[in-house]
């Protein structure tokens, strides 16, 4: 074992100043390792930043949440040409809200609503942004914080009054230094007096949307605002302490089955969306999006190993007289073959080494942007630096051979 780890070192010096010599073709082929690593590396480190903040925000908002709509489907359908499986189901209605409520295993239900609209103050507008139509315990299914002001009262909630609590990072955009509280502003084309600031969590992420730049009363939001009832309409549902979510699910089934008078054969003609579903379509979406950039990067890692194959070639070629040498003073085909492995892993793992600082500097980057807490990815670091030796040893590998199987008396003779 002392002597393996001796000559792997003769080796590791041997393949470094081999490098050294060469260092404009070297730096050329290692380029290539680096885009490929790099690009998996920065990609792991932005999916895994963004599903630990989804993990994160569902745990604050409580994973027993879940959410009844019309039809759930992974990308919204369009409402004016509706699939015939869709048209035939009612829409949700209050009646179904308050009966879910009513039930036993059941801690909140209320009827809610979304649009996208601009916010609007003395001129100044913000982007298209989603409005939430709500109530006050907004804060307890969603998560976040209440930075000022207050959430509805019950007369504000029953009347639909003309009063929203804005998303605290689109307050500062419309207001600045002003204080919002009090102020009237456009929400779409509606006035609303400014009653509270809310924070929201940190990549905030519930169903049907995946931001809320203000929240307004949900009767406001019926009187006053179009409703896609397909895809923006739904029942926010919290089952009791101690209650466990299927059990809360199944009592929400049979009240529904019972209120819209479906027969046992009969399909349910509504959806559940649970926590859990949200999280695993997300983990299927960003899993072929990492999917996707590793086949991407894996060009960046197959022109790096053909380049580590044409430098090996050259090398091989260039020291076929070191080759004759080291053959005439007893080195076996092991050896040549050997050295020459470990000269073009060494180059592929200093791509290696740089394309992962390269992609988690680019990663972290872009986490910070998005404001998303991206930890270093462990295990797609071991990975990549597995991959970079691996690309080395398997395109390293025919000019190893070649330089192996050289006749000691030619190869002293070449010049």
């Amino acid at each position: 074992m002392r002597a393996f780890w001796e000559r792997l070192d003769e080796n590791i010096g041997m393949a470094l100043a081999a490098l050294r010599v060469s260092k404009l073709r070297s730096g050329l082929t290692i380029l290539g390792v680096v885009i490929g690593i790099s690009t998996v590396m920065a990609m792991a480190t932005l999916v895994n930043g963004i599903q630990n903040q989804i993990i994160s925000t569902i745990e604050i908002a409580g994973p027993t949440t879940f959410y009844v709509m019309k039809a759930f489907s992974q990308t919204p359908v369009n409402p004016d040409a509706l699939p015939a499986w869709i048209r035939i189901r009612p829409d949700l209605s209050r009646r179904e809200a308050e009966r879910i409520a009513s039930l036993p295993e059941i801690g909140f239900a209320a009827l809610w609503a979304q649009t996208l609209a601009r916010l609007e103050y003395k001129g100044v507008r913000s982007g298209a942004t989603t409005v939430t139509g709500g109530d006050d315990r907004f804060q307890e299914i969603y998560g976040g914080e209440l930075v000022m002001g207050r959430w509805f009262t019950r007369s504000e909630m029953r009347s639909g009054a003309s009063v929203v609590v804005l998303n605290e990072d689109n307050a500062r955009r419309l207001f600045g230094r002003e204080n919002p509280l009090g102020k009237w502003i456009r929400v779409g084309a509606r006035p609303a007096e400014v009653i509270g600031l809310w924070a929201e969590p940190a990549n905030a992420f519930a169903p049907p949307g995946v931001d809320n730049g203000a929240i307004v009363p949900f009767e406001m939001m019926w009187a006053q605002y179009p409703i896609d009832k397909t895809n923006a309409l739904f029942i926010s549902v919290k089952p009791r302490p101690n209650v466990a979510v299927d059990s809360a699910q199944a009592a929400v089934t049979v009240a529904l089955r019972e209120l819209r008078k479906l027969r046992p054969a009969d399909k349910n003609t509504f959806d559940l969306i649970t926590q859990d579903q949200i999280l695993d379509i997300f983990t299927s979406l960003s899993g072929a999006f990492f999917l996707v950039m590793m086949v991407l990067s894996s060009v960046g890692l197959l022109v790096g190993g053909i380049g580590v194959m044409a430098i090996m070639m050259v090398s091989v070629t260039s020291r076929t007289r070191e080759i004759g040498v080291r053959k005439a003073l007893g080195a076996t085909r092991r050896d040549i073959m050997t050295q020459f492995l470990v000269e073009a892993s060494t180059l592929t793992g200093i791509g290696g080494v740089f394309g992962i600082l390269a992609g988690v500097g680019v990663g972290q980057l872009i986490a910070t942007v998005l404001s998303v807490d991206a930890p270093l990815p462990l295990a797609q670091t071991t990975v990549a630096v597995i991959v970079s030796v691996a690309v080395g040893i398997v395109f390293g590998l025919i000019p190893a051979r070649r330089a192996a199987r050289l006749d000691p008396v030619e190869a002293l003779r070449y010049e």
